[in-house]
């Protein structure tokens, strides 16, 4: 047999070889594939009941409202609400009165004749302030309805928890004089479709208040609120540090002064009177011309405040955020200055307490002179 005949045979019988092998070999590839398939079944339909049973969970307990065709079943929930009524028969707890028009036109600095006088009337953007019920709520039963309620629990059982008050449109058809008789109705005008804010995702609540003066109608105003569930936000990693202090010509000697641990009073060189915080000129004789003089260090708390919320961390010395004292710290040379009270609870600071100054490094690149309660303060 020639070289080339041997050749041809090899191939030949290679061909066969394959030829022959191929159904086996799909039969075993066959095979296996069932096999995995079967050893996955059981653990592809766990998964599946584990994914049902932790929906359903959710959905009991408020938390999931999507259905599988995607609607939103607490909307669907939510919109059955709209045009029921959150108060009906309510009446105001005092009548159109001129202690309060007064109050309210010192807290907005309106100075308008037509608030006045006998022939006064009330500012017409008081509408709803004749309708509210105070800390105590209405307590003659004409309060918000069981719908309302129902319909805020439904809200809170999703997760929805927190709330603000985001508008208010209001209509005038009579102005409201002392000695008028305020009684309104509310209803639940409209939710909205979930909606996803800055601070978080949930539904816009409006209702509407109907407001009847002596039994005429007054005016109508609508009020929005927005029912959300708190965005999650990421903690920085870094501390939390102070707000840099706005730095510029006026100012300038007073921080190069800090950073020298010196306290540096202006003083006019016109009057020789002293000024705390720095300015351009002095506030008694407009001079322009002013030298410096080293604070004592001393000096006694003139008035303070706590501050609750927001929250500061960086101002907290646990920092958390908790309450921290802002002081107006009176010196020894007469001057003020706003700064914080270290050394003490900040539920012990108290006017006419002793402080002497100290500098504080809040970071690497800031020092600030804060005020030490002294011993026996």
């Amino acid at each position: 047999m020639s070289e080339r005949e041997y050749e041809a045979e090899c191939e030949v019988r290679e061909r066969d070889a394959r030829d022959a092998e191929g159904p086996e070999r799909e039969v075993r590839q066959r095979d296996v594939r069932d096999a995995e398939d079967r050893e996955s079944e059981p653990r592809q339909r766990d998964a599946r009941e584990r994914e049902d049973g932790e929906r359903e969970v959710r959905e009991r307990d408020g938390q999931v409202r999507q259905a599988p065709d995607g609607r939103d079943q607490l909307y669907e929930r939510l919109a059955a609400y709209e045009g029921r009524a959150a108060a009906t028969g309510g009446r105001g707890k005092d009548p159109v009165n001129e202690p309060m028009i007064r109050h309210w036109c010192e807290a907005m600095g309106d100075t308008s004749a037509a608030y006045r006088g006998p022939d006064a009337v009330a500012p017409p953007t008081m509408l709803q302030a004749w309708t509210m019920g105070g800390l105590s709520g209405h307590t003659d039963g004409t309060g918000r309805s069981a719908a309302y309620d129902e319909m805020f629990a439904l809200l809170d059982g999703g997760g929805y928890t927190s709330v603000v008050a985001t508008d208010c449109e209001q209509e005038y058809a009579r102005p409201l004089r002392p000695g008028d008789r305020i009684t309104f109705d509310t209803v639940i005008e409209s939710v909205s479709r979930r909606k996803t804010t800055k601070l978080g995702t949930g539904y816009f609540v409006t209702t509407r208040t109907d407001v009847r003066a002596d039994g005429e109608p007054a005016g109508r105003h609508r009020f929005r609120i927005l029912k959300y569930r708190p965005a999650q936000r990421e903690k920085p990693v870094d501390p939390p540090l102070r707000p840099r202090p706005v730095i510029n010509r006026d100012n300038a000697g007073f921080w190069a002064g800090v950073a020298d641990h010196r306290l540096l009073i202006q003083r006019c060189t016109d009057c020789a009177t002293l000024r705390l915080p720095w300015l351009p000129g002095c506030n008694a004789c407009g001079g322009a011309e002013w030298d410096t003089v080293e604070a004592g260090g001393r000096g006694t708390v003139f008035s303070h405040v706590v501050m609750h919320h927001p929250p500061f961390p960086a101002f907290s010395p646990s920092g958390e955020g908790g309450p921290y004292a802002v002081a107006l710290i009176e010196l020894a040379e007469g001057v003020r200055i706003v700064s914080n009270v270290i050394g003490v609870p900040y539920d012990k600071v108290r006017v006419g307490m002793p402080v002497h100054l100290e500098f504080l490094v809040t970071d690497p690149e800031l020092e600030l002179p804060v005020f030490r309660a002294s011993e026996g303060g």
